[in-house]
């Protein structure tokens, strides 16, 4: 985060409500964040999360979480998200937070906001938890898919 004379600099969606948050459908903020759920599994993310925080948020409409094991692997999480999200939707994060710590990433879609975080930094903002009465997506990794059809 971006601090000025000790204060920090918080995203446009947290000082305006609404102000990031487009207007879309929950079907397309479901695929979106099912795609940012695909981006980060194809560069090998970690306890890929996603959860559905519009009853109970005016943040966004899904936030996805998933664990990076390195800032090298997280910023290439984060890449491939940014890649995916651009070739399939036309679309660019409103706001990106984390890139020079390379421990913890987020971006800001405005109906869903992606979390990349190394284990610590993960567990130590336990969004899960936080977020614990939102609904859980069930998102199956592409390797388990791959694993059911050999087997």
């Amino acid at each position: 985060m971006t601090y000025s004379n000790a204060h920090p600099v918080l995203p446009a969606a947290l000082t305006h409500p609404g102000a990031a948050h487009q207007s879309v459908s929950d079907d397309d903020s479901r695929e979106l964040a099912l795609t940012i759920a695909q981006a980060a599994d194809d560069r090998k993310a970690g306890d890929i999360v996603l959860l559905k925080v519009s009853d109970v948020s005016y943040l966004a409409d899904y936030f996805v979480v998933v664990t990076g094991f390195s800032s090298a692997q997280v910023r290439a999480i984060a890449r491939s998200i940014e890649d995916e999200v651009e070739e399939k939707w036309h679309r660019y994060p409103s706001q990106t937070e984390g890139q020079a710590e390379g421990s913890w990433m987020l971006l800001d879609y405005g109906d869903v906001i992606a979390h990349v975080f190394m284990p610590d930094e993960r567990e130590f903002y336990n969004l899960e938890a936080f977020w614990g009465h939102a609904e859980r997506i069930d998102f199956v990794p592409t390797e388990a898919i791959a694993d059911q059809t050999r087997g």
